[in-house]
């Protein structure tokens, strides 16, 4: 879009009504939180700068990262929710660098199920009120289920925790999942160093480390630190000494298969369960909960789809996630991000839940209208 202003009239009555807190976010922002939170890859699709003393900035790439931050550092008490509308800055793979979003956030909520429902049924309001009824999809994952699910069948959790960071990236889950049925080792080390590291031996391997630096003479805090080179070492290695059984590999690609309508996934998950011989059938239930919810808000489970693979690559991402679509167009995208809080700082675990609405996506669609005008305050 060219300089367009998003009409926001209309989305700020429907804040307003539903007791939403709008909060200002400034554009420019510390780009550290955003990298550190999404990875390296962000670097290259963000514009940053530099303050005056030096320190790394960023124009304003979304809005749940600044939201969480503000709401840590003002010391505001829980529930809270929070909403926001305005332009982000970002590269997309379509060429275009910046685009409106409007969302809320919704922290600090005990009862997840409730607010869980209330993040889609908000979601879901909110497009029929600025886009009338347009014909769409809804997608959803869970990010905990798939994590139940390695646990119970019994992966060791460095696999775990490498299989979780590729949850919903088909394309690097499906590597891994072949790299753990057919394994190689990947290091070729030098013997003195590869008995520490077949040892597990990280104190020993980490002080190996440091000598070799200062030999070599690397100051030892100069990049990454022999302790984090030691226990990449000791990852990679236990990584490659790992392999599925095909029983094991069998069940996860057929969990990963699971795609149907939300009200017939509970009895879907609890017969892969059956089938597999889990222990227990524990991690069904926040979904079981998750779907009374909606259904108590008149969500109908049948219009929802359910899919096993999907989910967010993120680390914050705790369970459900969801998406809600027009034709291959993701239009709105949130879920459960119960780590994001501590891991921006936050001195206790705080529950979280939140969405964004693509509001260029919509107003392209024409669907209906979004409330786009031009500077000249003609529709658009």
């Amino acid at each position: 879009m060219t300089e367009p202003e998003i009409k926001t009239k209309t989305i700020e009555e429907f804040f307003a009504n539903n007791n939403l807190q709008t909060v200002s976010i400034p554009i420019l922002q510390p780009s550290e939180p955003f990298l550190d939170m999404a990875g390296e890859d962000l670097r290259r699709r963000i514009f940053m700068t530099e303050n005056e003393n030096g320190d790394s900035l960023c124009l304003r790439p979304e809005f749940t990262i600044p939201v969480c931050i503000k709401h840590i550092k003002t010391g505001a008490t829980t529930p809270r929710r929070y909403a926001y509308i305005g332009e982000v800055f970002r590269q997309s793979r379509s060429g275009e660098n910046s685009f409106y979003q409007a969302g809320i956030e919704d922290l600090g909520d005990v009862d997840e199920a409730t607010a869980d429902s209330r993040c889609l049924y908000d979601a879901l309001s909110l497009l029929k009120h600025i886009s009338g009824n347009p014909a769409y999809t809804v997608l959803l994952g869970d990010q905990n289920v798939f994590a139940s699910v390695l646990q119970e069948l019994g992966i060791v959790p460095t696999w775990q925790k490498r299989l979780l960071r590729s949850f919903g990236n088909a394309r690097q889950l499906r590597d891994l999942l072949h790299i753990l049925a057919e394994p190689k080792s990947e290091q070729s080390l030098p013997a003195d160093l590869m008995k520490l590291v077949e040892a597990q031996d990280e104190a020993a391997l980490t002080n190996y480390i440091e000598g070799e630096m200062l030999d070599a003479g690397i100051s030892p805090s100069a990049g990454r630190s022999p302790t984090e080179i030691a226990r990449r070492l000791l990852e990679k290695q236990l990584l490659s000494s790992v392999r599925l059984t095909k029983p094991v590999l069998e069940a996860l690609e057929e969990f990963l298969s699971i795609r149907l309508a939300l009200d017939e996934a509970e009895e879907a998950l609890f017969e892969f369960g059956k089938k597999h011989e889990l222990v227990s059938d524990h991690f069904l239930m926040p979904f079981k909960a998750r779907n009374r919810a909606f259904s108590n808000r008149g969500i109908a489970l049948e219009s929802l789809q359910y899919d096993a693979a999907f989910g967010r690559p993120l680390d914050y991402y705790t369970g459900f996630v969801f998406e809600i679509r027009r034709d291959s167009d993701v239009m709105i995208g949130g879920g459960r991000y119960n780590r994001l809080m501590t891991m921006l700082g936050a001195d206790r675990p705080i529950p979280a839940v939140g969405f964004s609405v693509w509001l260029d996506r919509l107003a392209n669609g024409k669907a209906n209208g979004i409330g786009v005008e031009s500077r000249e305050g003609k529709s658009l």
